[in-house]
């Protein structure tokens, strides 16, 4: 393991421009893909939310395409969402800033004919969500038969949206001489049996996939009555005027009604789900990494396109049904070297998920009673019960104020 990238054997290029974006040391997941896709094998690599996944594979196809010869389309990047594939494509702008490649993105939800005026001008790079791309296709504006690196970028996402047949279809216009980086933050059957399907001998590598406690993020959960969590959220929020807060909601139609319910209390929030156009969407997020939100509402799926620096607070308004997400989702947080707090909202019909959350992660979650909603005795039982079985968090009551380390938004996308 090394801890510089200079010791990767990144290009000159590739170093002035991590050093421009403030990135000297490498993450266990770049550490470990790196020299790999550089060798030119297939990667296959597991890792959560926040460790680094987009340069692991950006850096690499950047270096090696810029010692080719031009002439098409030579990198495809799939990704699930469409704020991940303006950040992802963001990313490849700023590492290749002393390069000459040109980078694109295509992506639904907005007009096709820009996007098809930058590829007729000429594509190394091509950073697309599987519909929109599918379509393009079909019209005749992409072709892939130049393909030399493959990309699947939160692969277990794609899957989950639906987007397996388009995958499949889009992959097998690719040359299957090629190279294939295959990215993803969990790994279930459907995932595996898609890796097997297109990487060939693959490096694996397997970064921290499941663990809930992380080092820098204090943990606690809020036992609430779900007709009262809204308060809770408002009682908390006001107490910290100057927390940076992505709150999670499980619909996208709860969250609207939260952000309703802030902004009723004077609290500047915006939301972002897939019900939201594009051009909402990509402005609620620049409101909240440039301050003049400060609290961001999110589902899940539009969450994997999150990546902005300085979150003090992760609240998880509902908990997930897969206690996977849970990492993911307190992933947010804690980036740049500050610390951050989550806190975890449950009522009595999401006990079940509490139990999973903390039986995957083998430890309790502190309990937070200090405040005016705590539902009492039946949690106590509760409680009494689990922490029997696994070790107790740390936790130092009420609404601990995090290290903060001011760190400017994260224009690379350092994941």
């Amino acid at each position: 393991m090394t801890d510089s990238f200079a010791a990767l054997s990144l290009d000159t290029a590739l170093l002035r421009a991590l050093e421009n974006e403030g990135y000297t040391h490498p993450t266990e997941i770049q550490q470990l893909s790196i020299p790999h896709a550089l060798a030119g094998g297939d990667v296959l690599a597991i890792a959560p939310t926040g460790t680094g996944k987009t340069a692991a594979f950006t850096l690499p196809i950047l270096q090696r395409l810029a010692k080719g010869q031009r002439g098409g389309i030579r990198a495809l990047i799939l990704a699930p969402t469409r704020e991940l594939a303006l950040q992802v494509e963001e990313s490849l702008r700023a590492y290749g800033h002393h390069l000459t490649l040109r980078s694109a993105v295509i992506m639904g939800g907005v007009n096709e004919n820009p996007q098809i005026r930058v590829l007729k001008r000429g594509v190394d790079i091509l950073v697309a969500t599987p519909g929109r791309l599918l379509d393009l296709m079909q019209q005749g504006h992409v072709k892939l038969d130049r393909v030399e690196v493959l990309v699947l970028d939160e692969a277990d996402r794609m899957l989950d949206m639906g987007f397996i047949h388009d995958v499949r279809r889009i992959c097998s216009q690719v040359p299957a001489k090629r190279q294939t980086l295959f990215f993803s933050a969990t790994m279930p059957a459907a995932v595996a049996d898609l890796a097997n399907t297109l990487c060939k001998n693959p490096a694996r590598v397997d970064v921290d996939p499941t663990p809930i406690a992380r080092p820098r993020i204090e943990q606690k959960v809020m036992f609430v009555e779900q007709r009262k969590k809204q308060e809770l959220l408002t009682h908390i929020l006001k107490d910290d005027r100057d927390a940076m807060v992505l709150v999670f909601s499980r619909t996208k139609h709860r969250a609207d009604r939260i952000v309703t319910h802030l902004q009723k209390a004077k609290i500047r929030a915006g939301a972002i789900h897939s019900n939201k156009s594009q051009g909402a969407r990509q402005r609620a997020l620049a409101d909240f990494a440039d301050g003049r939100t400060r609290v961001l509402v999110a589902t899940d799926i539009a969450a994997r396109g999150i990546d902005v620096d300085g979150i003090t607070h992760v609240i998880n308004f509902d908990l997930s049904d897969e206690p996977e997400n849970h990492v993911h989702r307190i992933g947010r947080t804690a980036r740049a070297g500050a610390s951050g707090i989550a806190i975890s909202f449950c009522d009595r019909d999401e006990l079940k998920k509490l139990a999973a959350i903390e039986k995957t992660g083998d430890m309790a979650l502190a309990t937070d009673d200090d405040h005016p909603f705590h539902m009492g005795e039946t949690v106590k039982a509760y409680r009494d019960q689990i922490t029997a079985k696994v070790k107790p968090a740390r936790s130092k009551g009420g609404w601990p104020k995090p290290r903060r380390k001011r760190a400017k938004r994260s224009r690379a996308g350092m994941r």
